[in-house]
């Protein structure tokens, strides 16, 4: 190994002892959901946003702000509401005096988009237009009001929740936006044992203390060593005809003919790539398997797999029309 190698290894072994104690500490807060806080942090890792769907009370909130505060990092919170406007996301100007010349000016007053971490809090509770207002921020990392570009500090990640019932007085999110999601994450129900840990945790006095594990120096570097985690052509291709097989046109696989109406597109893989660049990152690894592809298959297509009528009216999910993929691609010796 070369000392360029090696020092890149050191690096990652100490920054990858830092991945672990946030993880603890989001432990001291939050029970159970190992995995959805592991695909929190690939989010993360691999500088993209993450959307999360669960039924009320499952901490989605808890977890978000728990994964903030154990990070050296500015946070804001979200909520949004039918009447919420672009400029409450974004900002506004406000006029303003110079009290030395008495001449009025316009300034810029930043809204709460400009933080690193940001909680949009049901997200599907607000307008199309509102919703837009996020569109260029998540793609270009800068916001632009009037005639003036404003750059967001990075690391900037947005953590969107939505509620999958009560869909009264809701907006679904467009495809185009959605796919600016990295992953989409559903959280499930706790187990028996999970439950009860809870119950105990969160009906006593003790309180958990948390620590600041991370700084966004920290977060920058590692989001810059994901891209160096390497990868075989071989997997290149494997993910290549796992996203051409989503897509039923061109499509192999028959499971996919029958219940897909739209398979996914070129974007879906390289946020295959990449999360699962940051899952090998996130067990200390610099090279991805196929096995980290398997792992971030799912949340990476949940959302750009749209299934047809047939198939909602039958209960069939994006999820399961990856799962067959899956078993029907192998990945081919290079």
């Amino acid at each position: 190994m070369d000392k360029e190698l090696q020092k890149i290894a050191n690096e990652v072994e100490g920054l990858s002892e830092k991945l672990k104690a946030l993880k603890q500490e989001i432990g001291k807060v939050i029970i159970g959901q190992d995995e959805t806080v592991s695909q929190l942090l690939i989010t993360f890792l691999a500088g993209g946003h993450a959307l999360l769907e669960g039924v009320p009370g499952l901490a989605k909130t808890l977890m978000i702000r728990t994964l903030a505060n154990a990070i050296e990092l500015k946070f804001k919170r979200i909520q949004f509401t039918p009447d919420l406007m672009p400029s409450d996301i974004i900002g506004t100007e406000i006029l303003e005096e110079d009290h030395t010349t008495g001449k009025k000016f316009f300034k810029f007053n930043k809204g709460p988009i400009f933080s690193n971490i940001i909680l949009a809090d049901e997200i599907n509770r607000t307008p199309p237009k509102t919703q837009a207002a996020l569109l260029e921020a998540m793609q270009e990392f800068e916001v632009t009001y009037g005639d003036k570009t404003y750059p967001l500090d990075k690391p900037f990640f947005i953590l969107a929740t939505q509620n999958p019932i009560e869909q009264s007085g809701t907006f679904v999110l467009p495809e185009a936006q959605q796919d600016r999601f990295l992953l989409y994450i559903k959280i499930g129900y706790p187990t028996d044992e999970e439950e009860i840990k809870i119950l105990k945790a969160t009906t006593g006095t003790k309180k958990a203390t948390l620590n600041k594990v991370l700084s966004g120096e920290d977060i920058v570097r590692l989001q810059q060593l994901v891209r160096e985690v390497s990868i075989s052509d071989g997997l290149i291709q494997y993910v290549s005809d796992i996203i051409r097989a989503t897509r039923p046109d061109t499509t192999t696989v028959d499971f996919v003919k029958k219940w897909a109406d739209w398979g996914a597109g070129p974007r879906a893989g390289q946020a295959m790539i990449l999360t699962a660049k940051a899952n090998a990152l996130l067990e200390g690894r610099l090279a991805v398997t196929p096995e980290d592809l398997k792992a971030v298959a799912i949340p990476v297509l949940r959302h750009r797999v749209l299934v047809n009528f047939r198939a909602e009216a039958e209960g069939i999910t994006s999820d399961e029309v990856t799962r067959h993929i899956l078993q029907t691609i192998q990945v081919k010796e290079k």
